[in-house]
C-alpha cells in the first residue's frame, strides 16, 4: 500500500458474538474494493452517538455502505414497528444515517449496496417496505436461506437501466441480470434521489442523489459477488475508484 491510494471507509455491523461487541464488515466487499475499485478499506467502528461524523470523513476520499442481515428501525422512517424477532442494529442505525447527508454535502464519493441503499433513501427522507415479498404485485426478492451461498448469490431477476442514466453510462447496458436478497425495499423514494433502475415489478433496483457534487449511487443488489466475473459489477466498482482517487488528487493540490 502507498499513500496515493485512496482511503474508503466502510461503517461496520455491530455483532454480539458470545457476548462481546464485535464491529465487522465482510471481506466480499472489501475484496471487491480492493480489486474492482483499487482502493484500500478502512473499518468504521459504528460507535452510535459519538460517530464524530465530520472529523471522520476529512480523512477519506470515499464511502461505502454495505449490505448486512440486519433491517434499519422502522422508527427512522415513521414505519410501523417490526415483526418480533427481525434483526437490528441500532448503532449502525446511527453512524450511517449520520454521516450520509454530510458526504453527499461534501461531494465525498459514495456508493451503497442493499443495506446501504435503504440506508441512503431514509437518511435522505425515505420511507421502506419492510417485507416487500408480501405486497400485492411484487416478485419475492428475498433469498431461501436454506440455500447454498452460490445459489443464494446466483441470478435473480433483470433490471432495467433508465435512459440516460448513470448505470447505462458506467456499464454500456440497457440493463443487467441480478441477485436479489432482502426483505426490506424502497417505499417512498426519498426528495433528491433519481431512479436509475427498476425491476419487471416496478421495484426501485438503484439511485443517485440529484445534483450531488460527487459521485453517488445506490443499488439494492450485491455487486460485489464475484465482482470478477461480472462486467458490469467491475465497471461500477471501476467507476467509483475513479472518483475516489479524483477526489483525493483534489484534496492533495489544496
Amino acid at each position: 500500500m502507498t499513500d496515493t491510494i485512496p482511503l474508503i471507509g466502510i461503517v461496520a455491523d455491530r455483532w454480539d458474538i458470545k457476548g462481546h461487541d464485535y464491529h465487522l464488515a465482510g471481506e466480499k466487499y472489501l475484496k471487491a474494493l480492493d480489486q474492482a475499485a483499487g482502493v484500500y478499506p478502512v473499518i468504521l467502528p459504528s460507535l452510535g452517538e459519538t460517530f464524530e461524523s465530520n472529523a471522520i470523513l476529512e480523512r477519506l476520499d470515499g464511502l461505502f455502505l454495505t449490505g448486512s442481515p440486519s433491517n434499519v428501525k422502522p422508527h427512522h422512517y415513521s414505519g410501523t414497528p417490526s415483526r418480533e424477532g427481525t434483526w437490528h442494529d441500532p448503532e449502525r442505525d446511527l453512524a450511517a444515517l449520520g454521516v450520509v447527508p454530510e458526504a453527499v454535502r461534501m461531494g465525498l464519493p459514495l456508493f451503497a449496496v442493499c443495506r446501504g441503499f435503504q440506508e441512503i433513501n431514509v437518511a435522505m427522507g425515505g420511507t421502506l417496505h419492510q417485507h416487500i415479498h408480501e405486497q400485492p404485485g411484487y416478485l419475492v426478492h428475498k433469498e431461501n436461506p436454506d440455500d447454498p451461498l452460490e445459489r443464494q448469490y446466483g441470478p435473480s431477476h433483470a433490471v432495467e437501466f433508465v435512459e440516460h442514466g448513470l448505470l447505462r453510462k458506467l456499464t454500456g447496458e440497457t440493463k443487467m441480470v441480478v441477485n436479489s436478497l432482502h426483505s426490506q425495499a424502497i417505499d417512498g423514494l426519498a426528495p433528491g434521489l433519481e431512479i436509475e433502475a427498476r425491476a419487471s415489478d416496478g421495484l426501485i433496483e438503484a439511485f443517485s442523489v440529484q445534483d450531488a457534487p460527487g459521485f453517488t449511487l445506490a443499488v439494492q443488489w450485491h455487486p460485489e459477488w464475484k465482482v470478477m466475473d461480472n462486467p458490469a459489477s467491475q465497471a461500477i466498482f471501476k467507476a467509483f475508484g475513479e472518483a475516489c482517487r479524483q477526489y483525493a488528487a483534489r484534496k492533495t493540490s489544496l
